[in-house]
This record gives C-alpha cells, structure tokens and sequence, in this order.
C-alpha cells in the first residue's frame, strides 16, 4: 500500500480544511488529514484515509494488555499502530462515492468491537459465527448501497470501547469531512449499536463543554439496535458473560463485567481490568440502566442477586449495577432530546440466537437488547419509522430485511 501524502502535503491540506471550516462557523469540528491509502485495500474500499482531531482535548485511551481490543489487520495498517491515539479516526471510502448520484452522502459507524470491514464491506471476515450465523456473506451494507448509487462512507473508530463523548465528537468530524469532500449540506448516519446511542447524543447536542454541538448537518439517523433506554445484560445474566471474560477462566470476550472477582478451575480470580470501571471500557457504563422493574430476573441462574443487586455468591463477587449506573447517560440522552430536524429510524431484531453468546432471553430481545430498549422513543423529536425484523443483533447490519428497510429510509423524502 502506498501514502500519497508527504507531511507538507498532509498539513497544507489539514490547515485549508481548517480556514474553510472556521470561514462557516465549524472550527471547533475540525481534523488533520494524516496518511492516504489508495492500493491493495481489502474488501471493496476504493480509499481510506487517517484523520486527527484538532482540538487537543481527545488523547490516549487503555488498552488491555492481552490485546484483545487491539486494532487488527489493515486497520493495524491505517491507524499505523495496533494501540491508537482516540484523537485519531478512519475514513473509508467506497466505490463511487465522488460520482454516485443521489445527492445525499451516507455515513456508516460501527458498534463495539466491530470495525468498518467486519461491519459494512466484509461480515465474514471474523469467519464463521462472526456475523451472527454460521454462514456469513463476504459483502455488506456498504456494496448494497453503493450499488444503488449512493455516496458512501464509513468511520472506524481508534478505540473499540472508547468513551462515548469522544466517539460522538469524531462522528461530528467525520461528516465535516464527507460533507467537505460532496459539497452536501447534510449527511446520513447509519449507525449500530454503541455508536447509534453516540450518534444520537451528537444531534442532541448532549456533548462536553469542549466538544462539537450540533450544526445542523444531519438529515437522517438510523439506528440498528440502539439501547434507547439502556442495557444490563451483562448484570442480568453476569457469570456465564464474566467466565467469556476473565482470562484466568479461558475468557477472551472484550468488554466489561459485573464482577470483581470469579471462582473458576477451583480458584478464585479478582481483577480489575474486565468491570466497568476499568480505563479498558470508558463508554460502556454510559449505557447502562437497571431494567429489573419491566423484566425479571433470571432466578435460576447461579448467583443472579449477588451480580445484580451486588455481593458475594457461590462462585462470584461484584458490586451490582447501581455501582456503576451513576455514569450512566441513557435518562439524560432521553431528557435532552434530538433535534427535531433529524428524522430518526429505529431498525431492531427480535431473534435471541447469536451461537457461543449467551443471549438475552428474559423478555423480547435480539440476543442484546430488549426490543421496548431499542425501540424506545422517549425523548426522539422526529421518529420517522420504527421496525423489527427476524434478525439478531449481530445481523442487523447484512441480512437482506434489514438492508432492504434502511434502502427503504434512506430514499423516502
């Protein structure tokens, strides 16, 4: 693969974007062009891009040291690091997205440890089970769309867990960027996941004091199993997820669980590195919410009130949920609201099947998230459509209903 950019080149181009953008109004959402990758991009990308954010409040976020939040393949490549900078960010580009016609662009972001390729152009690129069933197709949202003759884009975040405030500012400068390179007034967003809640604080202005409000410059948000009104799965069905976790039990899933310490092969385990007040997840807690008073819990699983309600157990330990609820942000992104100019979509699945997880099975689920969580309205000022198809959570972004109903979004008026 070749870098087209020299350092003059890279910052000649990244101080006209910043005049250009400070001449309208937007200095605050600006980025710095890094390196540009044109050749021998897999899975149909025609470029990708490394941007870095200017505002000098968005640095290093932790790793776990076994590498299982490391950025891999080319994205490894890209970022020019396994471990990067959060103020850095991805742009990929797709075959015709300088000549398509429809004249608005589309925005594709990720969710938690998913990336641009896994989730958009490739979903068997993880292999079998990695998209959600045993058989994955080699092509995704992203050749669908562009096929149909829209320009299309995708972010890939530097960190698979990152807070959700930095995630929301590198979306803004994400569309600064598509919207410089169209000449398009405004963008739509497909989002899933983590990065649909962080969209949404985006358009709802909800940021900190340093970060981007919203200009404005976003006609459509889709949201593909969205944790409107949060998620506790974790903490609901805490000791099966923190075995998938806890590497001292075999454990390789990334991403925070509800105990501190584990009983497993005779031995008891404490650590601090897989709960969510670990630096490995800092935008995981932001979703959480106690849903015990719409569902019950699942009593006849091994120490169901010590992981929710906090305690020791047989086998574990933790804090409970309300331990780790008070960074939560999903009451204040529902209070805020979005803007009323953004039409808003919830696309969720209803199919709790995802193979080696144990899925959410204690009320209407796509194995993740509730379906009364994702398609929760409360505080969505302009919801244009809601829907549920017969997928899980981990298809949402592929298979052909749920490709065909957000075609379906994206071309009404």
């Amino acid at each position: 693969m070749k870098n087209t950019n020299t350092a003059l080149r890279t910052h000649t181009y990244g101080l006209l974007v910043f005049i250009s953008l400070a001449a309208s109004g937007l200095a605050h959402a600006s980025a710095t062009l890094e390196a540009t990758y044109t050749s021998g991009i897999n899975n149909g990308w025609q470029k990708v891009e490394r941007w870095r954010d200017n505002s000098g409040h968005i640095g290093n976020e932790s790793f776990p040291a076994d590498g299982r939040g490391d950025q891999s393949g080319q994205r490894a490549t890209f970022f020019a690091s396994s471990q990067p900078s959060s103020a850095q960010f991805l742009l990929y580009h797709a075959p015709g997205w300088d000549s398509n016609s429809r004249q608005t662009p589309v925005l594709l972001i990720h969710g938690a440890n998913q990336d641009a390729d896994l989730a958009w152009a490739n979903p068997n690129e993880a292999g079998s089970y990695g998209c959600g069933r045993q058989n994955c197709p080699s092509q995704g949202l992203m050749q669908a769309l562009a096929n149909d003759n829209y320009k299309v884009f995708a972010l890939n975040l530097a960190h698979k867990n990152g807070d959700g405030f930095i995630w929301a500012e590198q979306i803004a400068n994400a569309i600064a960027q598509v919207k410089n390179k169209t000449g398009a007034t405004q963008v739509d967003l497909v989002t899933w996941s983590k990065s649909a809640f962080n969209a949404r604080m985006y358009i709802s202005s909800l940021t900190n004091a340093w970060s981007t409000k919203f200009n404005s410059d976003v006609r459509k948000l889709v949201m593909l199993g969205a944790p409107n009104n949060g998620i506790d799965w974790s903490f609901r069905h805490g000791v099966n997820h923190t075995y998938g976790a806890y590497s001292q039990c075999g454990g390789s899933i990334n991403g925070p669980t509800a105990h501190d310490q584990i009983l497993c092969f005779g031995l008891w385990y404490s650590s601090s590195e897989w709960v969510y007040d670990s630096p490995y997840f800092p935008g995981s807690a932001q979703m959480l919410k106690a849903l015990d008073d719409k569902y019950a819990l699942p009593t006849t699983e091994q120490d169901w009130y010590t992981t929710y309600y906090g305690g020791l157990g047989f086998v574990s330990k933790g804090r409970g949920i309300a331990a780790f609820t008070v960074n939560s942000l999903v009451d204040q992104v529902r209070s805020t609201g979005t803007d009323s100019s953004v039409q808003v979509y919830n696309l969720c699945g209803d199919q709790a099947d995802m193979a080696f997880i144990h899925n959410e099975h204690t009320g209407p689920s796509d194995g993740v998230v509730f379906i009364s969580s994702c398609i929760d309205s409360t505080g969505i000022s302009n919801l244009a459509g809601s829907a549920v198809v017969t997928t899980n959570h981990l298809e949402l972004g592929w298979e052909p209903s749920a490709i065909n109903q957000i075609k379906n979004w994206l071309s009404a008026p």
